[in-house]
């Protein structure tokens, strides 16, 4: 058992001092005997309650803690600003009856919202060391990724190529016995970007095309289908 100091734990000093006054007062025994008794009670109760203390994020990688933050920062952002597009989408395309865009925006906004929580999962994982991904479970992921790249096309496809690229390099990484985490969290970065700037340009063009114009509503519906390809990448490289 680890020894701690007792000081940090009042509860096991009460328990070495009451020992102290019930061997001096009580049981009469000499201070040679019961002091070095009294101390290990006091050692000896501050290990056990050290011991039962939930476990704390102790990373020793600056680097990653950085990037863990940042990302949680940007998660928060990118829920935020797909609130606001939803609202916004909302108010205008019910009046000119776009609800198939409607639909499709509000239910990538859905899945955008349940981003930060898993990403705080993820992170508790990455920080108690129990999520560094294994090369089974990297190489479950690009398997996945494969798979829908032979079912894709046009810019789901060049996503799903980017997702694969990095699977690979983090796969040799992991195959070398390095340390995965900082690539994982650095992939995320980049796609909750990618969804930023996305979410940005349907949002210029929802306040300025011509809801009659069939050609512009096709391109934010190319846009929204795009968001949910960097979506679905997202779900992937966040998943336990």
């Amino acid at each position: 058992m680890k020894i701690v100091n007792p000081l940090y734990y009042p509860l096991a000093v009460l328990a070495g001092g009451i020992s102290l006054f019930l061997g001096v007062r009580l049981l009469q025994l000499p201070s040679l005997v019961i002091l070095p008794v009294a101390s290990g009670i006091t050692l000896i109760s501050a290990s056990l309650l050290k011991s039962r203390e939930p476990q704390v994020f102790e990373l020793a990688n600056p680097e990653l803690e950085k990037e863990v933050n940042a990302v949680k920062l940007s998660a928060l952002g990118l829920v935020n600003q797909s609130e606001n597009l939803r609202l916004e989408a909302q108010k205008i395309l019910n009046d000119s009856f776009q609800i198939e865009l409607l639909t499709a925006l509000q239910i990538n906004g859905d899945r955008i919202s349940t981003l930060p929580n898993k990403i705080d999962t993820l992170a508790w994982n990455l920080f108690s060391n129990i999520s560094i991904l294994s090369v089974s479970a990297l190489q479950q992921q690009l398997t996945e990724v494969q798979k829908k790249l032979s079912a894709s096309s046009g810019v789901a496809q060049e996503h799903l190529n980017q997702l694969a690229a990095s699977l690979k390099r983090n796969l040799k990484l992991a195959q070398d016995g390095e340390d995965t985490r900082l690539a994982r969290i650095i992939n995320i970065s980049t796609l909750i970007q990618d969804c930023t700037g996305i979410l940005q340009q349907l949002q210029t063009k929802l306040r300025n095309s011509d809801l009659s114009d069939a050609q512009q509503i096709q391109q934010m519906q190319s846009l929204s289908d795009e968001l949910t390809s960097l979506v679905d990448n997202l779900d992937l490289l966040v998943q336990k």
